[in-house]
């Protein structure tokens, strides 16, 4: 049975009204607010100066995807970013001194640019750096944390 060329256009027209609701009744990705993005900032602050690799894990979705180096894999889920933390920052770093200097947020993602000062335990050397960070969060936890850093040696340990 075919349609009736007079029935086209009011099933057109039903078919855009419904998309058209769909589209403005969907469930909406809740924004990202400043206030969540310092406090999950505070965690990661606090986790880095004091060398607490579950504390960082609190922060993170159980998928969370982490780009230390954006041109290299990602550590995905917990498991890995707590293997990366414990080396890097556990067994690697001493001394850390975190500051926060910017943030910005829009929808859900946020930005936050950082300076770090901390002694490199492997390379024996005092560095500082500078970085920029782009987190995606859902419901207050990272599930995207993509890294962009340059760092420079000040002292020899």
């Amino acid at each position: 049975m075919s349609i009736l060329p007079w029935a086209a256009p009011p099933i057109a027209l039903a078919i855009a009204v419904a998309l058209t609701g769909w589209w403005f009744w969907r469930p909406a990705q809740s924004q990202l607010s400043k206030a969540t993005l310092m406090a999950v900032l505070d965690v990661y602050k606090t986790a880095w100066e004091q060398q607490d690799s579950e504390l960082i894990l609190t922060i993170f979705a159980k998928d969370a995807v982490y780009h230390e180096r954006v041109l290299q894999e990602p550590m995905r889920g917990h498991e890995e970013i707590a293997a990366y933390w414990q080396e890097k920052v556990v067994q690697g770093q001493g001394r850390i001194s975190f500051t926060l200097l910017n943030t910005y947020v829009e929808g859900t993602t946020g930005v936050a640019e950082w300076e770090v000062y901390f002694d490199d335990r492997v390379q024996r050397k005092r560095k500082h750096m500078r970085e920029i960070a782009i987190l995606e969060l859902v419901e207050g936890k990272i599930t995207s944390l993509r890294e962009y850093w340059a760092s420079k040696v000040i002292a020899e340990l």
